[in-house]
């Protein structure tokens, strides 16, 4: 099993290649071969791991929302955090992003795929890139926090700015990644159930993300 050969965006291949050929990665890529030869199912399939970053390379990302580790139930991650395939009804985190978005635009996302902000810009970044079927964080520290932190640094040190949402203790550690001279940074609560109503409904990071994104002459994200 060689994980990066999911990877096919040049740019971020060139980025990421190095790491990919340390122990630590080797290390990673044996217990995920463990798990599977146990019989464990191992989210997301191993072609979708790095989804979030084929189709946008470093220069097109505008936005980063920053999740945990993938969906560990049957047929939800798909290689994006907090977003699953069409026809999969929406995890609870994903109705409460949908309820802010709908707040705050008045329209309500139709599909809980993704997909079409990744289009648009939206690096939609699991800071853990698997998960093992019913055992949340179970891949964490076991090799993947490298990569995701090279990815954030990467976009840190880019001249222009980039918008990071970070919602939750976990998201916002990753702070210190980021030049927050150059970039922009809103956190709130996590949108679980847990915590939504701590201050993720009425945090407004979406109308906030678009205003910042108006301040340097770029679109508005289409969030709805």
């Amino acid at each position: 099993m060689i994980l990066e050969k999911s990877l096919t965006e040049p740019l971020w291949l060139e980025i990421l290649a190095p790491l990919f050929s340390t122990p630590g990665f080797a290390s990673l890529e044996r217990f995920i071969e463990s798990e599977l030869a146990q019989g464990k199912s191992v989210y997301p399939t191993l072609d979708n791991v790095f989804a979030a970053l084929n189709p946008l390379p470093p220069p097109k990302v505008q936005v980063v929302i920053l999740g945990q580790d993938p969906y560990h139930q049957p047929g939800q991650a798909h290689g994006l955090c907090f977003s699953v395939p069409k026809g999969h009804p929406a995890p609870p985190s994903l109705v409460n992003i949908f309820t802010e978005i709908e707040r705050t635009t008045g329209r309500r996302p139709q599909s809980p795929n993704l997909a079409p902000w990744v289009a648009q810009g939206v690096l939609l970044l699991n800071t853990v890139l698997t998960v093992t079927e019913s055992r949340p964080g179970s891949h964490k520290n076991k090799g993947w926090e490298p990569i995701t932190d090279r990815i954030i640094t990467t976009l840190s040190q880019r001249a222009e700015p980039v918008i990071f949402l970070l919602w939750g203790a976990f998201a916002q550690g990753k702070r210190g990644l980021i030049n927050l001279k150059v970039h922009k940074v809103l956190e709130a609560p996590h949108p679980s159930p847990l915590s939504a109503h701590r201050g993720f409904f009425g945090c407004n990071h979406f109308q906030l993300a678009n205003q910042l994104l108006a301040q340097q002459g770029k679109p508005p994200i289409l969030w709805a």
